[in-house]
Parts: structure tokens; sequence; C-alpha cells
């Protein structure tokens, strides 16, 4: 094993560690935080397709499995349904697999899908896929929505506690516009803020797959938390639109679009949408569209 791979599952490790604390302390919000940042740096390495990992193929998938769990738990903390959960105890089971990765070789203890059957490219990945726009194709592809395995439900966060003087912000996705709303499968919103590189100043939370579909606009109305006050922000804050592409077995950016900080305020707000991959940076915006089609949110301010 080298020092890299050696520090990166010690680094998992504790990160894994971490997250069971908050979680078994009783500290959700920190919980869904820890895990949802340790599940993405392993959905990432599952993913991965250069050649000096010492993961094996195999070693990648449990590690995608790993990654789902860590998914399947968050959401739990989150549900209001007592059924079917996945629990603490169950997550506990995968802490000595994710240590001994390199040398686990007995079953899975759980039915999950292991990540890369449902790839998420970061911003950008796409370019180097040869695949056509989806502009240009007809229809949703191959089979319907329910032919592909369900992804996991949202990751959404609830509100910060209030503190005195500070504002929190609640924003409402209420739909969006697009001309080809119908062939979009399982479609959600990625709500992030970023700074100028890309790196998360606040956990990222995804929506739930969308309620309903109607002529050319995608319906979510679905509440965003933002997990930082509203005086402490300075970033933009991001919406990335993704759905799946059953004829390359990913999920992909569609477009993306960004609310400035002198744009939050009380009420109706409708923002521009543009074409992918998100520019964090906000140099190199192309609109998605000529026409009148945009994401419709609404704002909450809470302040004590």
């Amino acid at each position: 094993m080298s020092e890299v791979t050696r520090s990166l599952l010690q680094r998992w490790g504790a990160s894994f560690r971490r997250g069971a604390d908050f979680d078994s302390w009783g500290q959700l919000v920190e919980a869904i935080d820890e895990y949802q940042i340790l599940a993405r740096h392993l959905q990432k390495e599952a993913q991965a397709q250069h050649n000096n990992s010492e993961f094996t193929e195999e070693q990648k998938k449990t590690i995608g499995k790993i990654a789902t769990c860590l998914e399947l738990r968050s959401a739990a903390l989150q549900s209001t349904q007592s059924q079917e959960e996945f629990k603490l105890e169950d997550l506990k089971k995968l802490e000595p697999i994710l240590k001994n990765i390199l040398t686990y070789n007995k079953e899975f203890p759980f039915d999950v899908q292991p990540v890369p059957l449902r790839r998420i490219l970061a911003p950008g990945e796409e370019e180097n896929l040869e695949f056509e726009e989806d502009e240009e194709e007809g229809g949703a592809g191959a089979g319907s929505p329910d032919s592909f395995p369900a992804r996991v439900p949202g990751t959404l966060l609830p509100r910060l506690p209030s503190e005195p003087g500070m504002t929190l912000l609640t924003i409402r996705i209420e739909k969006i516009g697009l001309k080809d709303a119908g062939q979009c499968i399982d479609p959600y919103i990625t709500v992030s803020v970023k700074d100028l590189n890309g790196i998360d100043l606040t956990p990222v939370q995804d929506t739930p797959v969308a309620s309903r579909k109607e002529d050319t606009y995608v319906h979510f109305n679905v509440d965003i938390e933002l997990q930082k006050h509203v005086e402490k922000l300075t970033k933009a804050i991001f919406f990335e639109f993704k759905h799946y592409k059953p004829k390359k077995r990913f999920t992909s950016t569609k477009c993306f679009a960004f609310m400035e900080m002198d744009e939050i305020k009380p009420g109706p707000i409708v923002i521009e949408l543009y074409k992918k991959p998100t520019d964090f940076k906000r140099k190199k915006l192309q609109l998605l569209t000529k026409k009148p089609l945009y994401l419709h949110l609404h704002q909450t301010l809470h302040k004590e």
C-alpha cells in the first residue's frame, strides 16, 4: 500500500467515524453533512478512470456501494417515515469494510446499487464524453423511468437554529422551464454555494426527483433551507438541473442557474438558465435558450 492510499483510507475512516459519532449523539445536521461529504469523495474514487489507482474494479464497486449506503443513511435521517430506514447499526457494519478495502473479499452485506451504475458527472467532465446533445435526442431514450434503479431520495437539510440578529433563507424551487421538459428522466436540482474555484462553502443539497412534468415545465415545489446565515454569505447560490441519461447510464447536468447576493430578497424571482458545464467563475456564460424559460423560485427570509 502506498503512502497516498494509506493517507486516503485514514481520512475516509476519520470522516466515517465523525459522521457516526454525530449520528449517535443526535447531531443530525452535522451527521448528514459528514455523510454527504464522504459519499461524494467515495463516489469520485469509485468512478475514477486514472491508471495509478491501487483499487481494483471490484474494490471500486464496493466503495461505490458504501457511498450509496451513506446516502441512504443521510436520507433516513431526513425522512419522516419509520419503516425501511437504513439504520445507524447497519451503517456501522461498513466501517471495517472501508478500513480493509484492499483485502476485503466477502459479499457486501446490503443489496444496494454500486455508484458507477448511475454516474454523476463533475462539471465539465461531460465535455470529454462522446454523446448527443440533449436538444438533438429524440424522445426520452430506451425504456421508461421505471425501468432504471431508483435514485436515492433528496438530501435536503433542516433549517439551521435561529440566532439573534441573523437571517436565514428558505428558497422554494417551484419549477423550471425547458422545451423538452417531458423527456427528462428522474430530474432533480443540486443546490450549492461555492467559491470561484468550485469549493463548497455550505453542504450540497439535492432535491427529490421532480413531482411532475407538464408542458414545458418540470415542477418541484420543494423548500431548500440554506445552511448559512444570509449575513455570512459572500458568493452566489448555484442551481444545477440534472437528469438520468439511459443510453449513457449516467446522471448528467443539463443546465444551471445562479443567484447573486443582491438578488436575495423576499418574494418570487425568476432566474436565467445557462448551458453546461457549470461555470462557477461565471466568466463564460451562455444562455440555454432564447425562449422565455427560467428557473422559478420563491424566497422567504427568517430573522429573530
